[in-house]
């Protein structure tokens, strides 16, 4: 358990607060209360591809996104719609909840085929993105983007590189059902593309929805915690990761290293806040983890 959550525990609350002085040591102090606070211990899940790759932060001209983890590559195209303008690549908070979400309740239903409607509403809105107005504007413009793209994942495994190529929905993710709970002549369920549901199913890794809820719409925040989530539990020893490393998975739209390890350390601190049972120390070099309790234990 870090610093803060010893200082909220033993001292309280307010006495955290009162010792943060900067915006962002606020909103550590508050993350971090919000894990500790929160009694409901609900599992979500994403693919472990999600761990070592990520979708963009912020919009891309580009059409095509590329990223690097450890020996996996993701490469992500943009779909076009019926007059061939493309639909744009999916990217930031909202679509990596919207991604979380599905991914959760297939393997909390063990189905492909997901339910909309109400319960991603009240879902989104348990993570503290309520379905109205802008929000859903934005919620809608990423479903859209999320139902066109491609990806290709391409592994290395002992020298050969393996491939695999597909969406991550068969059929269209609408919003019309999910603003009400009126039934529509829309669809209101949508089916997740076969070879990326068997991919999740057969590598899903656990996170804390409280954990989630507490970070919010940072997007780096929730790569950094997906990867802790990830690495953490299985080291048998100390690792370190290198800046250079570390910039080359999580560093994009960063023009340079000395920006992005600033950055990246006050993301880090949020994502541990959300992690209270993380081992992470900083070092020159990079980041130091350690061999550390998952972020939630698998329920029975």
């Amino acid at each position: 358990m870090t610093q803060i959550h010893r200082l909220i525990l033993q001292q309280g609350i307010e006495e955290a607060r009162r010792q943060a002085i900067s915006k962002h040591e606020r909103n550590v102090v508050e993350t971090a209360y919000r894990v500790l606070s929160d009694d409901a211990e609900r599992m979500g899940f994403t693919y472990s591809g999600f761990a070592l790759t990520s979708l963009p932060h912020k919009p891309q001209q580009a059409t095509t996104w590329r990223r690097e983890g450890h020996n996996l590559t993701l490469v992500i195209q943009a779909g076009v719609d019926r007059n061939e303008q493309s639909l744009g690549l999916p990217y930031g908070s909202y679509a990596r909840f919207i991604l979380l979400f599905l991914q959760s309740e297939a393997i909390r239903t063990k189905s492909r085929e997901i339910e909309l409607g109400r319960s991603m509403r009240v879902w989104l809105g348990s993570m503290g993105l309520s379905i109205g107005g802008t929000t859903y504007k934005l919620v809608t413009a990423q479903a859209r983007r999320i139902s066109g793209c491609t990806l290709t994942f391409f592994a290395d495994r002992d020298g050969t590189q393996i491939k695999s190529r597909g969406g991550f929905v068969k059929t269209e993710i609408t919003m019309t059902n999910v603003i009400n709970d009126q039934p529509t002549l829309w669809q209101d369920r949508v089916l997740l593309d076969e070879d990326f549901y068997r991919a999740l199913s057969e590598h899903p890794v656990p996170l804390s929805e409280a954990a989630l809820r507490a970070i919010g719409p940072r997007s780096l925040v929730i790569d950094i915690y997906i990867w802790l989530a990830y690495r953490l539990h299985a080291l048998k020893k100390d690792a370190e990761i290198t800046w250079p490393a570390l910039y080359a998975q999580f560093g994009a739209g960063v023009a340079r290293l000395r920006d992005f390890r600033r950055y990246f350390i006050e993301c880090l601190a949020i994502a541990t806040a959300a992690y209270p049972e993380a081992r992470i120390s900083i070092s020159d070099h990079g980041i130091i983890i350690r061999p550390s309790r998952p972020p939630i234990l698998k329920l029975a």
